[in-house]
């Protein structure tokens, strides 16, 4: 039974690795999505400022009101770059956690399975050791009754 009790701490401790790796998916994919909000409302703000661009410019707008814009523009541009890389590498610390949940998980499930054969093994040596003694005790009342 050492083996089974030293097999219970391994998937104690697994199952702590499993939980802990399942909290850093968790934060990792709330990033992600996060990361992806930010991006879709800096296009949309882009979107809706390069409408009011055009309508400016049918409006008519001065040189230097249509500078300005297309300087802002610009700065929104990097912007909306800048926040696709960040959602990329949001997707891919997302993507690596989940691969470490995943493990985790698996060396949890092969842990377990561990202990089920290991109970399997023990109960059938204590089967056969019960066996062994009913068998032992039904040979001394046999050789009892036959005064052996």
């Amino acid at each position: 039974m050492a083996n089974l009790s030293a097999l219970t701490t391994l998937i104690e401790l697994a199952q702590k690795a499993t939980d802990a790796a399942a909290k850093r998916l968790g934060a990792a994919l709330k990033a992600e999505e996060d990361c992806e909000a930010k991006l879709q409302m800096l296009l949309g703000y882009r979107d809706d400022y390069a409408k009011r661009l055009i309508e400016q410019q049918q409006a008519g707008m001065t040189p230097q009101a249509y500078a300005n814009f297309v300087a802002f523009m610009g700065k929104l541009d990097q912007a909306v770059n800048g926040q696709r890389d960040v959602t990329k590498h949001a997707h891919q610390k997302s993507v690596m956690e989940k691969t470490a949940w995943q493990a985790a998980e698996r060396k949890r499930l092969s842990y377990r399975t561990l202990t089920e054969r290991a109970s399997v093994e023990a109960l059938k040596i204590e089967n056969k050791r019960d066996q062994k003694m009913m068998d032992d005790h039904a040979a001394r009342r046999s050789n009892d009754k036959h005064g052996y």
